[in-house]
């Protein structure tokens, strides 16, 4: 059997490796270990979130499907920070739990050039540090050109609960047990990682009346930009909030020495999620905080469990009986599943190159939590540049690097490559220089034409984007030519509006500078008469409101992209150069940036080793 890509895991990051090299064209075989855990929600029961939803917009802007399955299977949708600027607002979705795993496996089961198998790979085909293939549980070896590792949690897996420590994957799955150490044998850098879920509940044991109801948005959102979805906004399932009580701190801190990780029962230096802690973690760490925030999140319609947002714990089933019964709501509630922490190996990410292929071994390609990320966003954004690079790289083309002032996809790879991580790392705003220019609203402006230029956006959809293109200049062009004068009856309108009279003409283009005004308050006055689509008068809208920093922003980013086209030659050796320092050296070598704006984001490499290593690199190599 011979394939141009395998696949290796079914996850997130899996379904769109695999989707994306099968469309593109090439022969694709997908290995999982159980075909009905494919892109299974093994955690929290939503897609998106801050910063995660508009990754989810990126991976749809290129062509993958995420978004989509999440717009067909969503139970409840909100825009969050949406009273805030657009640089932080970002779309989630309270999906399914059955329906969700159930349409991808339906997209990948119909997909040209995929075919799926179910089986179990524990090492891999190599010859001179380049990979052939891989070799199944059983010695089956399958030969590709490429392989995509996407393993997830699985590899050497270990389920925590207080001191019991069982060897399984999520859903009590067999997890993989030779292939990190194999790929410790090939050189890799092996981390151990944790990270963990809270508990599922009985609906009906649930007293709702001391939650707070938390309704889904009224206006009608979706992830996907290729059709604008419309449905029922009174229709969404409801979550509902609570807090933590003064018992529940004295539970668990009563019981602090039966937890996993503070009674000593975690493996020594494995680290968990900063951003995604334990209950425990939450209670050691902000003990000054009277409560924590809790969400009860429905998982879906096909039964009863409810998900406890924000109450991991790897305490024993009897002190997590006691902490679940101490907070509002759930005096009497019946716990249908148990919370745990897992651990399980990763590989160091900076032996991987921005393209996502190995460092170690030629052909090899890794994405999602074998890289040391949490989330299913951060694995599918991942999954989709590594099934597009690979089969780039079969055709002899130059790779996709997404640049951080182009998506957070970007962002997320080049602090995972350049910086590392010791823990499993979370997208958040707060991580990209440019988040302004990186908004839920303009992720199909930014990425559509990667996506178009590599195979996965069709010719009717390229041109139904470019057709929103020349309606943006439409409409643009529209508020800078319609001018209003300053009459009694404008003036009036505009006391009515609290906002300033005008003395002289002004265009609609600058009178939506000011930020009483908004499109809305226009239309409403008939004062703009054309008739656009909302996403297009939103796009100018920003753009106009936001147009001195997006300036200023985008000013910075054309000194970062300099740095970027100042490459460093691949066979550089950073122990010829004299005066380097010898941490600068030590951390060139390893990470071995392909460009100068890459090494000065190394930590430990400052501007006075980047100086020297230009001053080499004019005298070596007349750069």
């Amino acid at each position: 059997m011979n394939y141009d890509i395998i696949v290796v895991g079914a996850g997130h990051a899996g379904c769109e490796a695999a989707l994306a090299s099968a469309r593109i064209g090439k022969k694709t075989l997908l290995i999982t270990a159980n075909l009905k855990n494919v892109a299974s929600l093994p955690c929290n029961p939503s897609i998106g979130g801050s910063a995660k939803g508009i990754i989810v917009r990126e991976i749809d802007a290129l062509g993958g499907e995420m978004g989509k399955i999440a717009d067909k299977t969503f139970l409840q949708m909100k825009m969050l920070n949406s009273s805030k600027g657009p640089a932080v607002r970002s779309l989630r979705a309270q999906v399914d739990k059955v329906t969700y795993p159930k349409e991808m496996l339906k997209t990948l089961e119909n997909q040209e050039n995929l075919t799926l198998l179910e089986s179990m790979v524990e090492d891999l085909i190599v010859e001179n540090k380049e990979v052939r293939g891989v070799i199944l549980f059983d010695n089956t070896k399958i030969l590709s050109k490429k392989v995509i590792l996407t393993t997830g949690t699985y590899l050497k897996s270990d389920i925590l609960i207080g001191d019991e420590r069982k060897r399984s994957g999520p859903h009590d799955e067999k997890p993989s047990l030779y292939l990190s150490d194999k790929l410790k044998q090939y050189g890799f850098n092996i981390l151990r990682l944790k990270t963990g879920t809270p508990q599922r509940i009985k609906k009906s044991t649930i007293n709702f009346l001391e939650t707070k109801e938390e309704l889904g948005d009224k206006e009608c959102y979706c992830f996907n930009t290729e059709e604008q979805m419309t449905y029922d906004t009174n229709k969404q399932i409801p979550c509902h909030l609570i807090y933590t009580t003064d018992l529940t701190k004295k539970i668990i801190l009563e019981n602090l020495n039966k937890s996993a990780m503070y009674g000593g029962y975690v493996t020594e230096g494995t680290v968990g999620p900063r951003y995604c802690p334990s209950i425990e973690d939450k209670i050691v760490r902000f003990s000054d905080k009277e409560r924590h925030q809790l969400f009860i999140e429905p998982e879906s319609i096909y039964y009863d469990d409810m998900y406890l947002q924000g109450f991991s714990t790897s305490m024993p089933r009897d002190v997590q009986e006691k902490m679940v019964h101490s907070l509002p709501g759930m005096k009497n509630a019946i716990i249908t599943k148990y919370a745990y922490a897992i651990e399980y190996d990763a590989i160091s990410p900076t032996q991987v190159t921005r393209s996502l292929e190995t460092k170690i071994l030629k052909n090899l390609y890794t994405a999602g939590q074998i890289n040391g990320t949490s989330g299913y966003e951060e694995a599918a954004g991942q999954g989709i540049i590594a099934g597009i690079n690979a089969a780039l790289a079969i055709d002899n083309k130059e790779p996709l690097i997404l640049k951080r002032n182009e998506a957070y996809i970007g962002v997320l790879i080049d602090d995972l490559v350049t910086k590392g991580t010791t823990e499993p790392y979370r997208m958040l705003t707060s991580r990209a220089e440019y988040r302004l220019l990186l908004r839920h609203d303009n992720a199909d402006i930014r990425l559509t034409k990667y996506g178009y230029d590599v195979g996965l956006i069709k010719e009717p959809r390229y041109q139904k984007f470019q057709h929103k293109l020349k309606e943006i200049d439409l409409f643009s062009k529209y508020l800078k030519e319609n001018k209003l004068n300053p009459t009694t009856n404008v003036n009036s309108m505009l006391k009515a509006i609290k906002s300033a009279p005008i003395k002289d003409s002004i265009t609609l283009y600058d009178l939506l500078k000011r930020t009483e005004i908004d499109i809305n308050i226009l239309k409403k006055l008939n004062i703009i008469k054309e008739i656009y689509l909302d996403d297009v008068m939103e796009q100018v809208e920003i753009e106009i409101k936001y147009s001195g920093y997006i300036n200023k922003i985008n000013k910075e980013a054309e000194k970062m992209l300099k740095q970027e086209e100042k490459k460093i030659p691949k066979d550089i050796n950073y122990e010829l150069i004299p005066n380097l320092a010898s941490e600068a050296r030590q951390k060139l070598s390893k990470i071995n940036p392909t460009t100068i704006g890459q090494a000065l984001r190394i930590s430990g490499v400052n501007p006075s080793d980047i100086s020297i290593l230009l001053v080499y690199l004019r005298k070596k190599y007349n750069e």
